[in-house]
């Protein structure tokens, strides 16, 4: 379990690009790829507003110069505006290949906003049926560097935090148990930075409720053989998961059929049945508008069915 403990939750969902103050919700194919309603807030406006106050005092000669250089800056903050929403409209409508193929363009872009898309998108490439391991692999770190490099360029964006904690799960998975379990304190790290800064983002929350749900239910054999690697493995407790898991509940309700069944599950861990059972039939009653969704709903009914 600890070697796969935080992306199988995200078969193609939540993801949630999130991170700004307005922005359009809409439902797409399965992802999470790490949320299967997609946020997207654009805010350009303070930059926009720097063009307009503070000109410094220039000779007549320089003027013109000067103005085509910030006139050629608010084309190119009008160009990231336009890419962006076309961006996070292809992710809303589950277009993966043609998302790619856009963001590809600015693979060498020094905007994170860019950046963290492109590994976003790097990601779900390698969840499209028929991919080849060897091309899989290649995407999956690929990704990665975009990540790491949207870091370097905002270490306060809090989708970047996010996708780096998803694309560094994704790389573990190569590298050996070792790396995977040892990767988990910086995973851990960085999903609560992309809660600090983002606190509404209902599926970073998720997820970080995962990974704590993951380590709480580590069989005690594996606890051992993680003992052996690390003198103090990650460890967890299904209260902790279950507080994560209803704090993203309540920043955004009935968001994530996975997160009403890690509820409901989480719950049963805890010998709280009737609660359990509660958020289990939540789980198999929401509407099944992606695979994640039927998977949750097929997996809700066979755990009602043990229970009644």
């Amino acid at each position: 379990m600890a070697g796969t403990v935080l992306i199988r939750c995200m078969s193609r969902t939540l993801l949630s690009a999130a991170h700004g103050a307005k922005g359009f919700r809409t439902r797409g194919t399965t992802r999470f790829y790490w949320t299967t309603f997609r946020r997207t807030a654009i805010s350009l406006t303070s930059g926009r507003a720097a063009f307009l106050v503070g000109l410094p005092t220039l000779s007549c000669l320089g003027y013109e110069a000067y103005h085509r250089v910030q006139s050629s800056a608010v084309v190119h903050a009008l160009e990231k505006e336009e890419v962006l929403e076309q961006a996070d409209y292809l992710y809303s409508c589950a277009e993966t290949e043609k998302l790619y193929q856009l963001l590809l363009q600015y693979k060498d872009s020094d905007e994170a906003e860019f950046l963290w898309r492109l590994a976003r998108a790097s990601r779900d490439m390698t969840l499209l049926p028929d991919m080849e391991d060897k091309q899989k692999k290649e995407l999956m770190f690929e990704g990665f560097e975009y990540v790491k490099k949207a870091l370097e360029k905002d270490e306060k964006c809090s989708a970047a935090h996010k996708w780096y904690a998803i694309c560094l799960s994704d790389v573990g998975d190569y590298l050996g148990v070792k790396v995977k379990i040892g990767n988990a304190y910086i995973i851990r790290d960085h999903l609560e930075k992309a809660i600090e800064l983002n606190p509404k983002d209902a599926t970073s929350l998720h997820i970080l409720g995962y990974w704590c749900f993951a380590f709480a239910e580590l069989p005690w054999y594996q606890r051992k053989v993680a003992a052996v690697i690390f003198s103090s493995p990650p460890v967890s407790t299904y209260e902790e998961a279950l507080q994560f898991f209803l704090k993203a509940e309540e920043v955004d309700p009935n968001f994530y059929s996975k997160n009403l069944l890690m509820l409901g599950k989480t719950y049963l861990s805890m010998k709280e049945k009737e609660k359990g059972l509660l958020f289990l039939t939540r789980a198999k009653e929401y509407p099944a508008h992606t695979l994640e969704d039927k998977e949750v709903h097929k997996e809700a009914v066979e755990l009602l069915k043990k229970l009644v």
